[in-house]
């Protein structure tokens, strides 16, 4: 089996405990590191056993050596992805990019148009078309079992607490710098529509907003920070949410990288704070419909206001209805013409449903010569197209 070797561009959770992790467990090796953080960056070469020669602070310096690996990983912040992704490309690096690919629609025809005249490639890491179960759900669909496709109603359930972490206390609370709510969470989900429905979307509109996690909701007695909060039964407690995770798991070990303890990020750190002090602009609620060419419509309604972090959906089909819930792995299958109705579950194991393992598994089979690559670029643009005219159409 051809060796594969891959430079990671960004050493965060994505970037180093998800795409770097699998992809040496897979076989493949990681060869050089860019992440500004020196601590975090040690802490990950250690893991690769590379010394600080092939560590970098910055991508501009990781690029003056030329293409010295066989592809790279890009998973810096939202705002930072699309300049190391053109330099990539100007050197013919295949290239793994994190979404959302950027947060100026603008950028989205400047990256295809750098990939039309590279050598390289570009695959957008929307892993849910990589899970088991969503795999299954195109299955069914493409068999024609459903006959031809009217509808879709997908809702990704983001749970109170993962919704607290990320978007109030996380990197994506507040846009800019990071991508709107719609766009950060959700372009996996529009890219499961547009898979779905197979032609590119034509109308989009969408309503929604920021309800609850805003300062006139805080309690009365509420504290700036959880671990000196009176406040009982808050679902929101910090020292609940992340006291009651094993330490080894995400999402405690977004908050212990470094080396930093997990009392040390709750005392100090952003995920101790209150999520009523109003540091946060990105709707907690909002729902977006899209009319596709070939006239499929689709509802999405992405909430942090569930208590299952899931997806489920609905395909709407005329001579049957595909019912499913991600995080069980359960589909359900009503034939109009049989009068029957047949049950069954996907494996749902691991993050994301088994995606992040099977995108990797994907592109390395790409890189190998084995396979084509998982997702086109212009198909993955779509997603980031109608998750701005979504956000348009909200605050308008």
């Amino acid at each position: 089996m051809k060796e594969v070797t891959v430079a990671v561009i960004g050493c965060g959770n994505r970037g180093a405990d998800v795409y770097a992790r699998h992809l040496a467990a897979q076989g493949a090796r990681i060869t050089h590191l860019v992440d500004p953080r020196a601590s975090r960056l040690a802490e990950v070469a250690g893991r690769h056993a590379l010394g600080p020669k092939v560590c970098f602070s910055h991508w501009d310096n990781f690029f003056t050596l030329g293409r010295v690996a066989d592809a790279v990983v890009i998973a810096t912040p939202d705002d930072q992805h699309v300049q190391p992704c053109l330099q990539a490309l100007a050197l013919g690096y295949d290239v793994l990019l994190e979404k959302p690919i950027c947060l100026a629609e603008a950028e989205l025809d400047l990256l295809l148009q750098a990939e039309a005249q590279s050598a390289g490639s570009v695959t957008v890491c929307h892993v849910l078309r990589a899970t088991p179960f969503f795999r299954e759900v195109k299955q069914v669909l493409d068999s024609g079992r459903l006959g031809q496709l009217v509808g879709i109603q997908h809702a990704e359930n983001v749970a109170y607490w993962h919704y607290a972490h990320s978007f109030v206390r996380g990197n994506w609370r507040a846009s800019p710098p990071a991508a709107p709510f719609v766009l950060a969470k959700s372009c996996h989900d529009l890219d499961l529509l547009r898979w779905f429905a197979d032609a590119p979307p034509l109308r989009v509109q969408s309503q929604g907003g920021l309800f609850h996690f805003r300062p006139e909701n805080a309690p009365a007695a509420a504290s700036d920070r959880c671990v000196t909060c009176p406040v009982v039964d808050c679902p929101y407690d910090a020292r609940q949410i992340y006291g009651s995770r094993p330490l080894e798991s995400w999402p405690n070990t977004v908050l212990t990288a470094g080396g930093q303890s997990l009392a040390g990020a709750l005392e100090t750190g952003p995920y101790g704070q209150c999520v009523y002090l109003g540091l946060n602009n990105v709707a907690d609620h909002q729902a977006v419909t899209v009319t596709f060419a070939n006239g499929v419509t689709a509802d999405l309604t992405v909430s942090a206001f569930t208590h299952n972090n899931t997806r489920t959906l609905k395909l709407l089909g005329t001579h049957g209805e595909l019912r499913g819930q991600m995080e069980r792995g359960e589909l359900e299958l009503h034939d109009f013409r049989h009068g029957t109705v047949e049950r069954w579950t996907v494996a749902a194991d691991g993050n994301h449903g088994g995606g992040d393992v099977g995108l990797v598994r994907g592109w390395l089979a790409f890189l190998r010569g084995e396979a084509g690559l998982p997702s086109p670029l212009s198909e993955s643009l779509d997603s980031h197209r109608m998750a701005s005219a979504a956000e348009r159409s909200r605050l308008r």
